[in-house]
């Protein structure tokens, strides 16, 4: 089984990707909606909360962990695979959003400079940057921050003029710098994709995140056959979620784009 994590909805657009490159395999989607948003949350409590749903994840039968949270991956996913992962699940992976991204990007030697848009706290972590620059030292990475969008998206506000005017004033500073890319750098985002290309220049790329995650997910696990994650004859989702279930399956079903049958509330600790 592969699990599937988010901070809330935003996670199930990187879902929607995934069940469209890999369809024949058992999901498990967990959704931490009680305490979302986590872009405003400090550090040590997102790596909490990110152990947490981990721990739950493993504990359901999965082997295999993406997290599809732009900020989890940011402040959590390194520590949980340095520290938490050796000691308590040495045989299991947890992967992030991020990585991926990021090597596409730098397998274009064209590119030479990136705009990035994310939550305070995926743009604080400078973790886009510093990946970057990783792999290509002379590269040049700008980046805005957009605490608004996350809380308009989850209250499906997406289609909304005032939601519109507020990502293009967010998005300006990035199309005066002319970056060739931009990273939509949160898992919410895929929602405003249109309007992140028809704001942007044509000659910027934006990012299809999902994509690029499946892509990635499917090459991993054929490099990986040690982990067993085996494909179903019957493929199977089971929803998770800690908040209100109407409400997660009122915007769950726009984000996934099919009906939900059914979602179990849970806690975490």
């Amino acid at each position: 089984m592969i699990g599937i994590f988010d901070s809330g909805l935003g996670g199930l657009t990187i879902l929607k990707s995934i069940l469209k490159t890999l369809p024949n395999y058992d999901y498990l989607y967990l959704g931490d909606n009680a305490r979302a948003p986590y872009g405003n949350k400090h550090q040590d409590i997102i790596y909490d909360y990110t152990k947490q749903a981990v721990d739950f994840l493993f504990a359901k039968g999965c082997k295999i962990i993406i997290i599809a949270c732009n900020t989890a991956s940011s402040e959590a996913l390194r520590k949980i695979q340095q520290k938490h992962l050796p000691k308590a699940y040495p045989d299991r992976r947890v992967l992030g959003v991020i990585k991926p991204l990021v090597e596409k990007i730098a397998q274009d030697d064209k590119i030479r400079l990136v705009g990035v848009i994310g939550t305070k706290a995926t743009i604080s972590s400078n973790i886009y940057p510093t990946e970057l620059k990783a792999l290509k030292p002379k590269i040049k990475v700008e980046q805005v921050t957009a605490p608004l969008l996350v809380p308009l998206i989850e209250e499906g506000w997406t289609a909304e003029p005032e939601t519109k005017s507020i990502l293009k004033k967010y998005l300006r500073p990035l199309k005066e710098k002319s970056v060739q890319v931009l990273i939509p750098a949160c898992t919410h985002y895929p929602f405003l994709f249109s309007d992140m290309k028809r704001f942007m220049p044509k000659k910027c790329e934006v990012l299809n995140t999902g994509e690029i995650v499946a892509a990635s997910l499917l090459d991993y696990l054929r490099r990986h056959a040690e982990l067993g994650v085996k494909s179903s004859r019957r493929p199977k989702i089971e929803f998770y979620t800690t908040d209100d279930i109407e409400k997660f399956k009122i915007l769950g079903e726009k984000f996934l784009g099919e009906k939900i049958k059914k979602i179990k509330k849970i806690s975490l600790q």
